[in-house]
């Protein structure tokens, strides 16, 4: 019986000790999100341009995307996506999604790049509350221009459900992720929210964003605090 007690007692600080430092990276993984936001905004002639993020509804925030494996390469990334509030002010919680994808070539090594994508319409926003979809497949997109006034408007681009850029070596430019696909993380999200909600649950509700999402959140609406009609 104590042999017992003894073992019950060691998994269940076992498993409390996981989740604790599950949420540690999950609070890391929403304040690496604000600061890339940051970042990138705070070069205006090297940014995303203002009047399109003005009219995204939603977007997405993958800080560490990696990418590169011998000779097979893949992505593999964890991050946030967030709508805007429903009343039009400020920014809803954030959903969790996992970006994954694959493409073959002769790469050697690991590299990690930053990625952002923003949601131009409401079937880009269907995309996002599914429980995956694959972009260039489902979802249409294209490379998004880079700098403040920027007006290259291709057909694509005004076709586009979904804008895309990286950032690598400091270096932001708008890029290509066709084949990538984007899931819930239902993990991430219990992490949050004490329990798996699904993304369709959590964007464009009422339910309160962690404590951790507030930095991410004022970040947002520093830079575009209400959707342009």
């Amino acid at each position: 019986m104590r042999l017992l007690t003894f073992t019950l007692a060691i998994t269940l600080g076992s498993t409390l000790l996981v989740a604790e430092e599950d949420t540690r990276k999950t609070d890391e993984r929403l304040d690496d999100a604000a600061t890339l936001f940051t970042e990138i905004m705070s070069a205006p002639d090297r940014s995303i341009p203002q009047g399109l993020l003005d009219k995204a509804p939603c977007l997405v925030l993958v800080p560490g995307l990696k990418k590169g494996a011998f000779l097979v390469g893949g992505k593999f990334g964890k991050g946030y996506a967030i709508c805007r509030a429903a009343s039009g002010q400020g920014w809803g919680p954030p959903a969790a999604i996992r970006i994954e994808g694959g493409s073959f070539g002769l790469q050697i090594g690991v590299s990690s790049s930053d990625v952002v994508l923003l949601i131009m319409n409401q079937g880009g926003m269907k995309h996002l509350t599914e429980s995956k979809f694959t972009i260039g497949g489902e979802a249409t997109a294209a490379a998004g221009p880079v700098g403040r006034d920027a007006t290259a408007q291709t057909d694509a681009m005004m076709r586009a459900e979904i804008l895309s850029w990286s950032r690598s070596h400091g270096l932001f430019a708008g890029l290509s992720l066709d084949g990538a696909t984007l899931r819930n993380d239902l993990d991430e999200n219990r992490n949050m929210y004490g329990k798996p909600l699904t993304n369709r649950q959590i964007l464009n509700s009422d339910t309160a964003p962690p404590a951790a999402a507030r930095k991410l959140l004022d970040v947002l609406a520093k830079y575009s605090p209400r959707k342009s009609s």
